[in-house]
């Protein structure tokens, strides 16, 4: 499918398929959406000393980078092991034009962005000292076969449901529920009401957040 570099209202870029009508990110500013979604309500309110975190899916690499820059604001007495899933990984000429690195001051944020899209799939990867990313190149229907530790992080940033609807339904979140333990925290863009009936269904305590900008909403669910 044909992608096309896209600049939203924060200035950050992201991806547009133009087959499926979609961009990778919120048209409104994907630089603040994945900050509020992954972060804020997301990593933030994780507080272990060795964090798991499950992303679906990799797509351009801004959840592993905002991920970075806040691990790097902390005292870095905890480890990051952060996997995430692929099935359509981006090429060198997107990597290069998205350029996410020049949304931090870090001078170090060049090098980084680059070892991340660098890092060999399959492989665990020291990206900086305590943070260790594995890409995996898969469909997120493989996640069940796929070895992992006790997953306390989920980011889910799957495309919408409007254009991958089977993403969004109960064999995928079964799939992820069974990588979790007991707290384990799930996090989200989407409000729909049926992905809340289905986390709910699954054991999880579903939570209504405010949304990003531009989105009235979105979900937290903690597993029980």
């Amino acid at each position: 499918m044909k992608r096309e570099i896209k600049t939203t209202k924060d200035g950050s870029k992201t991806l547009f398929i133009n087959e499926l009508n979609e961009n990778y990110h919120s048209h409104n500013g994907a630089l603040q959406e994945a900050e509020h979604v992954f972060i804020k309500n997301g990593l933030n309110l994780i507080n272990d000393c060795e964090i798991n975190i499950l992303e679906l899916g990799f797509g351009t690499g801004l959840n592993v980078l905002v991920t970075i820059n806040e691990y790097l604001k902390t005292d870095k007495n905890h480890i990051i092991n952060y996997f995430s899933l692929e099935k359509y990984p981006i090429n060198e000429s997107e990597i290069k034009d998205l350029a996410y690195f020049e949304l931090f001051d870090n001078p170090e944020f060049k090098n980084i962005y680059q070892k991340i899209h660098l890092a060999e799939w399959e492989k665990p990867v020291e990206i900086v000292k305590g943070f260790n990313l594995k890409k995996i190149e898969c469909d997120f229907f493989d996640l069940k076969n796929i070895a992992l530790p006790e997953i306390n992080l989920v980011y889910f940033d799957c495309f919408g449901a409007r254009v991958q609807p089977d993403l969004w339904e109960k064999p995928l979140f079964e799939m992820v529920a069974d990588k979790m333990p007991v707290n384990g925290l799930l996090t989200t863009y989407s409000s729909k009401g049926s992905v809340r009936r289905i986390l709910q269904e699954l054991n999880f305590k579903v939570e209504k957040k405010q949304g990003p900008p531009g989105k009235r909403e979105m979900i937290n669910a903690v597993k029980l």
